[in-house]
């Protein structure tokens, strides 16, 4: 994960300091939730294994999935702009965080440019994934939601050194159609067409995408 944290340019004192701040690390079981919705921000976070999930409650209680969190990525930003969070983040397996206090990232940010880069970095990513789930939300059918879904965490899988063609979905399939504005239904009857089709194959929490180009084609 080291090359998708640490940005590139720091000085070997810079990356000393960085590594001090980032030492500590959290554990979460499956279903532990990291931090909720008002809690005071104090920390950004970074999933070191495992994966997350951000949540956001309606009025009447009703759970909507926002994000999907996986190794390497950074958690807690939507703190920075009032100094609590806005949404919750859960585990959705057993999974490992590190903590970022963020007073001290941000004194280290005014002393080193390369890491400020970075910071600005990772808050246009936020913006831009944020604006991406908007258009998938508000253009896509419900086929393309959830191919552009697949294809995008088979992406990032790949970025991580891991297979573009297999991986383990911890999402649960309620919990993809609350991400996707779907109905369980409706994204259980899109996959079991892309199976029937020949572009996926699911065992299980076991995603296989058997023809690559034909899913980028929906």
């Amino acid at each position: 994960m080291r090359q998708l944290c640490m940005p590139q340019g720091l000085s070997a004192s810079e990356l000393s300091q960085l590594e001090t701040l980032i030492c500590s690390a959290r554990c979460l079981e499956r279903g532990q939730t990291l931090y909720r919705t008002g809690d005071r921000f104090d920390n950004i976070y970074a999933v070191r294994s495992g994966s997350l999930k951000t949540v956001m409650l309606h009025r009447a209680g009703r759970e909507q999935v926002t994000g999907l969190r996986l190794a390497g990525e950074a958690l807690g930003l939507d703190g920075i702009s009032t100094g609590t969070y806005a949404c919750s983040a859960v585990a959705l397996e057993d999974s490992t965080v590190c903590i970022v206090p963020y007073r001290a990232l941000r004194s280290l940010c005014r002393e080193s440019g390369p890491m400020q880069d970075r910071m600005h970095k990772l808050l246009a990513a936020h913006i831009v994934s944020e604006a991406a789930q908007m258009m998938v939300l508000g253009s896509l059918s419900a086929e393309e939601r959830v191919a552009a879904f697949l294809l995008d965490v088979s992406q990032r899988n790949a970025q991580r050194g891991y297979s573009v063609s297999e991986f383990n979905l911890r999402m649960t399939r309620e919990e993809m159609g609350s991400y996707l504005g779907m109905t369980l239904e409706t994204v259980s009857r899109a996959l079991s067409k892309f199976q029937k089709s020949g572009l996926i194959d699911t065992q299980g929490k076991l995603v296989h995408i058997v023809d690559l180009a034909r899913l980028q084609q929906i």
